[in-house]
C-alpha cells in the first residue's frame, strides 16, 4: 500500500470531524465533578474558581498570540459598548463557574446536573420571550413539562432548585447576550477571563494574607490540578467551536445531553448522593421533557432535509 493509499484511509468527513470534536467536548465537561473532587477538600470552592479564572485567561492569552489573533483582542478593547456587554457577560460565566465548583465541593452534583438538563428548554423560552421565535407545539409541550416538575418540587415539597436554576439561568442569558455580540468565542471568552483576573487575583493576595491559599503552599498535585482548571476549560470550549462549525444545531441540541448525564451518574454512582423523592419528580418531568424536546429537533431536521432534497 502506497503512502498515498495510507493516508486517504485516515481522512475523516467534516460531520465526522465535527462529532469526534463536540462529543469530546461534552464528555470533558462531564468529567468535570470527578476532576474537581481530586483537589484536596481544604481548597476552597473560590480559590478554585479564581484560578480557573487566572489559568484560563494566561493558557487563552497564549493561543490567541499563537493563532495571531491579537488584533481582535485589541479592537474589542477599543469598543466601550462591546467591552461593558462582556463585562456583563463576564459575571454570568463567573457565577455559572462559582456555583457550579461549589455544588461540585459540597456535593451537589445531582443538583448540578438539573440546571444542565434545563438549559435547552430554557433556552428555547428565552428565544421566544427575548427574540420573538416562534415555538412549535412540541416544543410548547416540553418547556410546560419541565416548568411543572420545578413548580411541583417546590409546592409539594418545598424545595427550590437553587443550584440548578442558577447554572441554568446564567448558561442561558449568557448564551442570549453573546449570540448578539459582533465577537468569536474565543476572543470573547479570553477577554471575559481577563476582566475577571484583577477580582481572582485580589481574591488570591487575601487568601494569602490570611494564611488560606493552597496553591503553592499544598504541594505539586494540588498546584497542577488548580492549572488544570484553566486546561480544561479551554481545550472542551475549543473542541465544542470546532464541532458547532461543523455540525447541525439540531445535532449538538441532542449530544449536549451527555455532560449533564455523565454529572448526574458521577452524583448517584460515584459519590452517592441522596436521591430524594422531590428530586426524582423533578427529574422525571425534566427527563421526559427532553424526550419530546428531541423527537421536536429530529422531525424538524427531517423535514429540513426532505425539504431540501425536494428542492
Amino acid at each position: 500500500m502506497n503512502s498515498s493509499s495510507r493516508s486517504s484511509t485516515f481522512n475523516f468527513s467534516e460531520p465526522a470531524l465535527g462529532l469526534i470534536a463536540a462529543l469530546g467536548a461534552f464528555l470533558t465537561w462531564g468529567a468535570l465533578p470527578l476532576y474537581f473532587h481530586l483537589i484536596d477538600r481544604a481548597v476552597s470552592p473560590w480559590e478554585i474558581l479564581a484560578h480557573r479564572i487566572l489559568w484560563t485567561a494566561a493558557l487563552l492569552g497564549i493561543v490567541v498570540v499563537l493563532w495571531r489573533r491579537t488584533d481582535r483582542l485589541w479592537r474589542v478593547f477599543r469598543a466601550p459598548r462591546l467591552l461593558g456587554t462582556l463585562a456583563l457577560t463576564a459575571a454570568l460565566v463567573a457565577t455559572n463557574w462559582g456555583t457550579f465548583i461549589w455544588a461540585v465541593v459540597n456535593d451537589h452534583v445531582i443538583e448540578a446536573s438539573l440546571g444542565y438538563y434545563i438549559n435547552p428548554l430554557l433556552n428555547v423560552a428565552l428565544g421566544f420571550v427575548c427574540l420573538g421565535e416562534r415555538l412549535r407545539r412540541l416544543q410548547w409541550i416540553a418547556v410546560a413539562i419541565a416548568a411543572t416538575g420545578v413548580v411541583f418540587s417546590v409546592v409539594a415539597y418545598g424545595q427550590v432548585p437553587w443550584i440548578g436554576l442558577i447554572l441554568a439561568g446564567c448558561f442561558g442569558f449568557y448564551g442570549l447576550i453573546r449570540k448578539r455580540l459582533d465577537v468569536d468565542s474565543v476572543t470573547g471568552l479570553l477577554v471575559e477571563t481577563l476582566l475577571l483576573s484583577p477580582i481572582a487575583l485580589a481574591w488570591l493576595i487575601r487568601l494569602y494574607a490570611a494564611g488560606g491559599a493552597a496553591f503553592g503552599i499544598a504541594g505539586p498535585q494540588t498546584d497542577a490540578l488548580l492549572i488544570g482548571a484553566g486546561v480544561l476549560t479551554i481545550v472542551p470550549f475549543t473542541l465544542f467551536a470546532a464541532g458547532a462549525r461543523r455540525l447541525q444545531l439540531g445535532t449538538i441540541g441532542i449530544i449536549q445531553y451527555l455532560t449533564p448525564t455523565l454529572h448526574f451518574l458521577t452524583g448517584v454512582l460515584v459519590l452517592h448522593e441522596p436521591l430524594t423523592t422531590a428530586d426524582e419528580v423533578t427529574f422525571a418531568c425534566i427527563w421526559l421533557a427532553l424526550a419530546i424536546y428531541t423527537i421536536d429537533i429530529v422531525v424538524s431536521q427531517w423535514g429540513t432535509r426532505r425539504a431540501a432534497r425536494a428542492a
